[in-house]
């Protein structure tokens, strides 16, 4: 990590994703001037997944690619179990789902946007994505988000997922001192710490990547008036409080590495969660809590009236 050679760990997770995972692979290029290594955490796979990981390793050198058994409790344990495993060091880090198809300049976009930050400050990056279909038509582009990048927006969304994000050391660090917490998901994990520590977040509204669309997805893509329905219907049912009830243990056990800022921030967002309708009401004025659209901000307001935030 030292001299003027960077490094940079692809963390790609895998199960069950062979068909896909070749052209994911191949579509990973390193900036110039850049070493990079992909590091595999397979979750168990019985189809061809580690055959086509061999194919590449074989292709392009053990020093490209190395894989190891993930802890088998879902993709975002996994994803952490990656991010947190002290043996992986570099200058910088990119999850990498394993059914993707990347731009090209992908890798070398993020670091120039992360090269603007204090080397010393936690710094993550993310962007919009498009979608691409099972037939491989592409079918159009993820919502773009014109708010600042905030914890106060963080505890209430994700704007980028996983599969865009890049960080600085300094944000892995700080992520692994938090440890393999128990969230939903990895990407919004690194939204709340990295932004309620003080770090820099940076959101591109240009698409990086071909985010694909297919029955097996874990996370569908996140677009259109079906979308939208989906998770308002998920915050009446109370998904999201029970999501959010984890986010905010999880920084509970984590509030050391808060900013003070952060600290009060969390502290009226647990308000808006477990007070009664007027505590939720000053809550939401006094933590400055914000979605990044006019109709999520509509709907925030709602899910603070019925107490299912």
């Amino acid at each position: 990590m030292t001299g003027t050679q960077q490094s940079l760990a692809v963390l790609l997770c895998t199960y069950n994703g062979g068909r896909f995972l070749a052209e994911q692979l191949d579509s990973i290029a390193f900036p110039v001037g850049v070493t990079g290594h992909i590091y595999v955490s397979d979750d168990g796979s019985s189809d061809d997944t580690l055959s086509v990981l061999g194919a590449y390793t074989r292709q392009h050198g053990a020093h490209s690619l190395s894989i190891r058994r993930g802890p088998g409790t879902g993709h975002c344990a996994n994803f952490l179990s990656l991010l947190c495993a002290p043996d992986i060091q570099a200058d910088y880090f990119a999850f990498c789902d394993q059914d993707d198809v990347w731009d090209s300049d992908k890798l070398a976009r993020a670091l120039e946007a992360l090269a603007g930050d204090d080397a010393q400050t936690p710094a993550l990056y993310g962007s919009r994505t498009r979608s691409l279909a099972e037939s491989a038509a592409s079918a159009g582009l993820s919502p773009l988000f014109a708010r600042p990048p905030a914890f106060a927006n963080a505890l209430i969304q994700n704007i980028a997922g996983g599969n865009t994000m890049v960080m600085n050391a300094p944000a892995r660090t700080l992520l692994q001192e938090a440890g393999p917490v128990d969230v939903v998901m990895h990407d919004w994990w690194c939204y709340l710490l990295v932004s309620g520590a003080g770090g820099a977040v940076t959101y591109d509204p240009r698409p990086s990547l071909m985010y694909r669309q297919h029955e097996d997805n874990l996370v569908g893509a996140n677009m259109g008036i079906v979308s939208r329905c989906r998770r308002y219907l998920k915050a009446l049912g109370g998904t999201n409080r029970d999501w959010n009830a984890r986010n905010v243990a999880a920084l509970r056990q984590a509030d050391s590495l808060l900013t003070e800022q952060g600290r009060a921030s969390l502290a009226h967002f647990e308000q808006l969660h477990n007070g009664g309708l007027l505590q939720r009401l000053g809550a939401l004025r006094r933590g400055g809590f914000y979605a990044q659209t006019r109709s999520a901000n509509l709907g925030l307001f709602f899910a603070t009236l019925l107490k299912k935030i």
